[in-house]
Parts: structure tokens; sequence; C-alpha cells
């Protein structure tokens, strides 16, 4: 006999009506409704003013169209998107995602997920996300100026270092941080450092932000191994991706022992024996804007490239994986091909690359599993110091940013562990990160009221 649909799966259902054709949210809101039970039985007062009912409904979607010209003087009209969805702990924190994919479920999902990863780097921060559906690969300099700058147009009077601070994401790297603040600079006759993260450290940027995210997730998945009596020296990994946190994940792999044999894109994905070399994928992605094939061909026979059409990342034998590309890049016949091949602990460096299913297999075969909420907050944590370095016109040392960051993970493991362990669940990084993060927003909105 079916049981009785509690209050969170009514909750779900609605949501899912009142939100159609958005998977990417239902399955975001389905993930943190289903571990939230135990703590409103704990704390019955969470679920009497309809603080559930506020945490997953934004504070504010904001849509607007963008046109702009390209080299030739044709006309194009894409789409504008901020999602502000909550900001009891702070500022709405969250970056800007430029791609073909990008819609309004994209970006609520983010936002939601943004909330729970903001609130774990205990840094007074509230979550959103935003972007466009344009995509800037193959685009000239010029054309993307083009396009940030109408972007911004419509979008500077939604954002404030007090209000919303965007940052960078999947296709906004350094130099769309750049057109964008020069185009908000202009429309406002203001130097607010504050409004954007992610700048060059030559004009109000923090050092270390741009490796911030890769270099958290490794320091995540240490810290989960450490609590198994092992660490990532002599380990063989695979990574996915080879945009921004692929390419510093790599990096700190390879400086702290590792070996990280794998990286990829939507053509395909290089295995290379010797290790990746850093320094060349990020020439070739970074300053060329190439693919990983091309790595392939000038790398030399230790690397081998794997089209999409004949093989998956996953498939390559390894202790760790770093999921780094997109969202639900690992599906259930992955998460199982990484079992059988040994895996003992998978971090999330992208924004919910694990389907459900892999991640139900996955903690079934006793595998450590770091949710992205948790094992990606690096870029945020110092996006949020870069915040504090605006706020008082200072700029800190790489070795202080870089201390902050480690002791910044470090806690936030610990209080998924022990968050975990409090809720009967030990070693369930999903359930500690979801709890935890709940905790800290749901104590601000009771305090602040029904707004």
């Amino acid at each position: 006999m079916k049981s009785a649909p509690t209050s969170l799966d009514r909750l779900r259902a609605e949501i899912e009506h009142r939100n159609p054709a958005q998977p990417e949210f239902h399955q975001a809101v389905r993930e943190v409704l289903e571990t939230l039970a135990p703590v409103l039985a704990a704390r019955p007062e969470y679920a009497e003013p309809g603080l559930v009912e506020r945490l997953v409904e934004p504070e504010r979607q904001i849509i607007f169209r963008v046109p702009w010209q390209d080299d030739h003087g044709r006309v194009h009209v894409n789409r504008g998107f901020r999602v502000e969805f909550n900001s009891a702990l702070g500022p709405y924190k969250g970056g800007l995602r430029f791609h073909p994919s990008v819609n309004l479920g994209i970006i609520k999902f983010l936002g939601f997920e943004q909330v729970f990863k903001n609130a774990l780097t205990g840094l007074g921060i509230g979550g959103g996300k935003g972007g466009s559906d344009f995509d800037p690969r193959g685009r000239s300099d010029a054309e993307v100026m083009r396009f940030c700058q109408s972007f911004m147009t419509e979008l500077y009077r939604h954002i404030g270092e007090h209000t919303d601070v965007p940052a960078g994401d999947i296709g906004v790297g350094g130099r769309e941080i750049g057109y964008l603040f020069g185009q908000y600079r202009r429309i406002t006759n203001r130097w607010e450092a504050g409004v954007l993260t992610g700048k060059g450290a030559g004009w109000g940027g923090s050092l270390i932000r741009p490796e911030a995210t890769g270099y958290g997730n490794v320091l995540f998945a240490e810290a989960m191994l450490r609590e198994r009596g092992e660490d990532l020296e002599g380990q063989t990994v695979v990574v996915s991706g080879s945009g921004n946190v692929a390419i510093h994940a790599v990096r700190k792999l390879a400086a702290l022992g590792a070996n990280p044999v794998t990286c990829s894109d939507s053509g395909g994905y290089v295995v290379d024996e010797k290790g990746i070399d850093v320094e060349l994928l990020q020439q070739i992605k970074e300053v060329e804007r190439g693919r990983v094939s091309d790595y392939a061909q000038r790398r030399g026979a230790s690397a081998t490239f794997v089209p999409v059409e004949r093989g998956r990342v996953w498939e390559v034998p390894a202790d760790v994986a770093l999921p780094s590309a997109t969202q639900n890049e690992l599906g259930e016949d992955d998460a199982a091909t990484l079992v059988r091949n040994g895996v003992k602990a998978v971090s999330e460096g992208a924004n919910m690359p694990t389907t459900p299913q892999a991640v139900r297999l996955l903690q079934q075969a006793g595998v450590a599993f770091g949710p992205g909420k948790a094992a990606n907050a690096g870029g945020v944590a110092v996006s949020a110091l870069e915040m504090a370095q605006n706020a008082s016109r200072s700029a800190w040392p790489a070795e202080r940013v870089e201390r902050e960051l480690a002791r910044i993970m470090t806690d936030i493991h610990t209080t998924c562990a022990q968050t975990a362990e409090r809720y009967e669940a030990p070693g369930d990084y999903v359930t500690g990160a979801n709890i935890a993060g709940f905790e800290r927003v749901a104590d601000a909105m009771l305090a602040q009221g029904v707004i």
C-alpha cells in the first residue's frame, strides 16, 4: 500500500506544476526536499511560516532582450536572465553563464543551488544566477564586447555591491567580466568595484580567484579521502571539462602529487598517460580558444583523443573522478563504470553534474561523494573575499587568499560531515550539505519575518 503524500511531496508536486518544462530546476529542488524531512521533524518552527515554500520561490526573476550587432552589421537578439533567489544572508551572489543551452529553468536551478552553496561558505552572501543564450564561441572580441555592453545596459539597473553581485560562469571569463564592468562604469559614472567579481587583479580583482573553484574542489576531495585514511598523492584522477574549473583542478592535483590523466570538451576527451600538461591545455583553451583534440595532436604519443561518439571520459580507470563540465554529465551507467574500475571518491567541480540515479549508485557502492554545493564552493568563497578587498580598497597577497580558501573548504567539509552525523546519515555529504545550508538560510529568514 502506498504511503500518504507528505507536505514535502505536495510541495514538490506544486513546484513542478507552477514551473513547467524546467526539469533542471525540478531536479535541484527535489534533491534538497528529499533530505529535509529529518530537520523539519526536529525543528517544527521551520514548517510554520511557510518557510520552505518561500525558500523554493525566487524573490525576483528578470528576463530581458539583448540586441547586438556582429562584425558584418547583422543584428542578433538574445535573451538575458537574472534570477535573484534569496537574500536572507546577504546580497544576491552568483555567476553569469553565456551558453546556447541557457533558459529560465537552468538559471533557476543554478540560483537555487547557489543559495545553499553560499550559505555553506559562512561569508554572508545570498544566492542568485544569471546569463544568456548567447554563444561566445567563435565570436570575435569586438562581437563579445558589443554583446556584453548590450547585456549590461539592461542588467545594470538590477545589480549593485549591496544588492546583487554577479561573477563569471561557463562562457564568462576575464574578458567578458572586463567588458561588463566597463559598461557598468560608463552607464553609472561610478567606480563600484564590488558590483562584479572575477575582475582582473590589476583593477580590483583578487589573486587566486581564477583558480579558486578548481583548487577548492580538489581540497574537498582530499578532505573526503583523509576521512578514509588516504590522500591524493599517487592517485589517478579523471577530470571532465577543459574550462577554468578543470584546468585549475588539474594544476592543483599535480601539485598534491596526484596524476590527472584526462580532460574533455563537447567534441570528446583526451587521456594522457603522462598526466595532463596544464600549461599546454591552458594555452590551447584560454589563449587560442581551441579544442582538446588540438591538445592531443600537440602533446605527442602519450595523449590519445577519443571522439564523443566513440567513448566517454568516465571509462578511463581512476581512483578519483572530478566532473567539472556541466549539469547531468555523469549518468547512472557512467557511475557503474567508475565503480567497476575501483573509484574511491567523486567530487563535483560543476553544478549538479551527476544525475540523481548516479549519486545513489555511487553512495550505495561506498564511494565518497562530494556534492557541488559543497565541493565547488571555493569559487564563490574567493569572490566574497574579493568583495571584502574591494570594500576596504585593498589587495591581499596570493598566500593569504589561498590560506583563506583552504580554511573555508576545510570548514565546509567539517560542517557537512558533522551535520550528516547529527542527522544519523554518517558519510552522506549530500544530506549534510543540504541540511547545513538550509539551517543557515532558514534561521535568517525566521529572524527577518515573512517577507
